[in-house]
């Protein structure tokens, strides 16, 4: 048998008891078949950038913008060293990836200090029993808007099938909407109590109208991980003359059906197999917003290798019917119960259906000024960042950061207003949750460290008796749900990952403005086999400053 033991890279300055601790990690690597450790050494700066045709000032990782992918296989151990060359604070999350027994990696503020301008943090996350495609994306400071999100792949261990023969290639596509403004004008805006305005293109990896490409050969077969990364429009996106066949979504292998296009909605990721089976020429690759007025639209381009026809005339035109199409697309995605995930047994094994739900939360968003100003919120209340990450405050007992239980499990009716809200939740059990939308718009909700079970979506108002048509068979487990204008959409969830985590409205200007909270998944063990202990190089911040980290007696 061979082993392979990753050392980091020449050019990372390791220190003599850093270099100790790695030591120690490849020996435990070699004698105890550890996971593989997989180092990436990140340096975030501003930097200028020309997406839509102007200058802008771009939030870049090592230069690149988006930022390099992040390649991993099931189970690898990633070491993220990064440098913050940026003037203010940063934090980079982890859009899907579950972070087991593990949300101080987690990268948003209710788990981890911010990075200060200068200096430099190191993630230690482990992809534990994890495949598919994910993103990555600064969580602070409305950043989002900058740049600093880039693609995760996360690929199935040696010898666990796959359900679908290995492609020619494999290519991240990252679809957003973009602004000419620059961050920090859009944060002020929102700090002004201002909405967004209308954005002002869509990218396609980064890129402009016709500027991003993705090569084929003819008659071979690849796989687009597709994400959309932007900050609040649904997005459709479609090939010129050629089929997408659906095989995963965050993570899950899917029925592989086939689409001539696909809604992905605000913060979601799925993967498609396409075939270049056309004549060779080039073909429009097509973005456009969904469920606005006007349409923005952007192109990409399908290049065959041999190709010498560039793309030309109009674009393939997108789905007409608006939200009866995609609540029906939504619900063909079914989860491919005799195909393997991320261990050698079907992913349908795991028999959700039949477990009793032991709590139902419902949660229903607004939209209210308060203090003259626009807010956010959930079941009324609306978030406001603490003086100290809350997982801190948690473990060191410190009061009066937040308190638990200010955020109700249902719709109150009562006037929104301020409060860190922070939900109770018991480890192991077992919840139902109803994102309830009684608004115009369509919704995007994600949780993290979680996959939920999309066992409901279906327009007007959620009863006791929409359990009757819940689908407890094949329901898809994902990280990322749309809800659709005055709808509703039921998901269960298996809460069994210790920790604080976010759940949050994934249009980041709602976000920012109050639309999120936390929930606090609790054992009273205190043991390492629920969750790990705070990492040696844990940021103590806010009344946190000064305190000594300390491990979680087992």
């Amino acid at each position: 048998m061979q082993f392979s033991i990753p050392f980091p890279p020449k050019d990372m300055f390791v220190s003599s008891g850093a270099l100790v601790l790695l030591c120690c990690s490849w020996f435990s690597l070699f004698v105890n078949g550890e996971s593989p450790y997989r180092f990436l050494d990140w340096n975030v700066t501003f930097g200028d950038i020309y997406p839509l045709g102007v200058r802008q000032r771009g939030i870049l990782i090592n230069g690149q913008f988006p930022g390099p992918d992040i390649y991993s296989v099931t189970n690898d151990n990633l070491v993220i060293n990064v440098h913050n060359s940026l003037t203010e604070p940063f934090l980079i999350s982890w859009n899907g990836v579950q972070q087991r027994k593990n949300s101080w990696e987690d990268g948003v503020y209710g788990t981890n200090c911010p990075i200060p301008a200068g200096k430099n943090f190191t993630y230690n996350i482990q992809v534990k029993d994890q495949i598919g495609s994910f993103f990555y994306f600064p969580s602070l400071a409305f950043h989002k808007a900058a740049g600093g999100f880039g693609g995760i792949r996360i690929l199935s261990r040696p010898l666990i099938p796959v359900p679908f023969p290995e492609p020619a290639a494999d290519y991240t596509v990252l679809i957003g909407d973009w602004y000419r403004a620059s961050h920090t004008d859009l944060k002020a805006r929102l700090d002004r109590g201002k909405r967004l305005p209308f954005p002002d293109g869509i990218l396609v990896n980064g890129r402009g109208p016709n500027a991003a490409s993705l090569t084929v050969v003819s008659g071979k077969t690849y796989r687009l991980r597709i994400s959309n990364v932007g900050l609040q429009n649904s997005l459709n996106i479609r090939i010129e003359g050629h089929r997408m066949k659906l095989v995963e979504v965050e993570g899950i292998h899917t029925l592989q059906n086939t689409y001539s296009s696909l809604d992905v909605h605000v913060g979601q990721s799925l993967s498609v197999l396409v075939t270049a089976d056309q004549p060779s020429r080039d073909y429009y690759v097509a973005v456009s917003t969904r469920f606005t007025t006007p349409i923005l639209t952007t192109t990409a381009v399908l290049h065959y290798s041999d190709s010498r026809q560039p793309v030309s005339g109009p674009p393939p035109g997108g789905p007409t019917d608006q939200i009866g199409w995609s609540l029906n697309q939504a619900r063909s995605f079914r989860t491919n119960l005799t195909a393997s995930g991320p261990r050698p047994n079907p992913q349908g094994s795991y028999h959700y259906g039949l477990i009793n739900v032991t709590r139902t939360i419902r949660l229903a968003s607004s939209a209210r000024l308060v203090n003259r100003k626009q807010r956010y919120a959930v079941n009324s209340v609306s978030f406001v960042e603490a003086d100290t990450p809350l997982k801190l405050a948690d473990l060191y007992n410190i009061s009066g950061v937040f308190r638990l239980g200010s955020i109700a499990d249902n719709p109150t009716g009562a006037a929104v207003h301020l409060d860190t809200s922070v939900m109770p939740a018991d480890f192991r059990s077992f919840v139902e949750i109803v994102f309830e939308n009684y608004e115009g718009i369509v919704q995007s909700w994600h949780l993290d460290g979680y996959n939920m079970f999309v066992v409901g979506m279906d327009g007007g108002k959620w009863s006791g008796a929409s359990r009757k048509e819940y689908n407890l068979n094949d329901a898809l487990p994902r990280c990322t749900v749309q809800v659709y204008p005055r709808s509703w959409t039921a998901v269960y969830v298996a809460l069994d990952n210790v920790g604080m985590w976010n759940l949050r409205s994934e249009f980041w200007a709602r976000r920012y403005l109050g639309q999120q909270f936390y929930i606090r998944v609790y054992s009273p063990v205190h043991s390492v086999r629920d969750e790990l202990p705070i990492p040696a190089n844990a940021l103590l911040c806010g009344r946190a400053a000064g305190r000594h980290t300390r491990a979680i007696k087992a």
